[in-house]
């Protein structure tokens, strides 16, 4: 079975945040709720989305809702707290920020400077996200990527 960024960001969402082990025990006893595997892939397709974001607090590595997500809690997802041993935690917001916004930059420069205006154009997209979820103003790399992708 194959989740949507969306629905793996509606599991992480049940609690807040998740380490990739907590995030990886979610997935598999949804698989197992599910009957079918849930591969790792759907997670690495959802952080590459923007939908989730991985970032450090307190020098561990946590996962989180990013700026592109709408939070869908799968079919067999909502029972999820009450199974697995695992305390619900809010994201650290700047941290999270943070680590956004510092992939964001690198990800743009990269695009800008191998000349991808197919990832730029991507990127363009994901400024705006970005921009409403974080309240920042990205306009500056905005429109150099966008100068790019014509």
């Amino acid at each position: 079975m194959t989740l949507s960024p969306d629905e793996v960001a509606g599991v992480v969402d049940l609690f807040g945040e998740l380490s990739p082990a907590e995030l990886a025990r979610a997935r598999e006893e949804l698989g197992y709720r599910l009957s079918e595997e849930i591969p790792e892939t759907d997670v690495r397709a959802a952080v590459g989305a923007y939908t989730l974001v991985p970032y450090d607090r307190d020098g561990t590595r946590r996962i989180a809702v990013g700026p592109t997500a709408f939070p869908v809690v799968p079919d067999g997802g909502e029972d999820l707290p009450h199974i697995l041993d695992i305390e619900s935690c809010a994201p650290a917001k700047d941290a999270l920020v943070a680590a956004t916004l510092d992939r964001f930059n690198e990800e743009s420069l990269l695009a800008l400077r191998v000349g991808n205006p197919v990832e730029c154009e991507r990127l363009v997209d994901v400024s705006y996200d970005i921009e409403a979820w974080a309240d920042v103003s990205l306009t500056p790399l905005r429109d150099r990527l966008d100068g790019a992708t014509r």
